[in-house]
């Protein structure tokens, strides 16, 4: 589970990229930190640059394909 010191330093936002399920080796909508929905494995990942492949990690069939969910993403300004 991804972890921080200073709450502060983040901001709460409802958006719906937060919300897509994103093919192994399928390009980053974001940079930031992906989440595999079925086992719970962080990568990270630049913008414009690929998820981590299908031979990344694997974890137990019971818990489905390998798809990466945007847990954190960086803001750029």
């Amino acid at each position: 589970m991804a972890q921080y010191k200073y709450g502060n330093q983040l901001s709460h936002v409802n958006n719906d990229a937060f919300d897509t399920l994103h093919n192994p080796g399928a390009t980053a909508p974001f940079s930031g930190i992906y989440k595999c929905a079925g086992c719970g494995i962080e990568a990270v990942s630049a913008h414009g640059h690929s998820l981590p492949p299908q031979n990344h990690h694997q974890h137990e069939p019971n818990l489905g394909p390998i798809r990466w969910r945007l847990l954190v993403a960086s803001s750029h300004r």
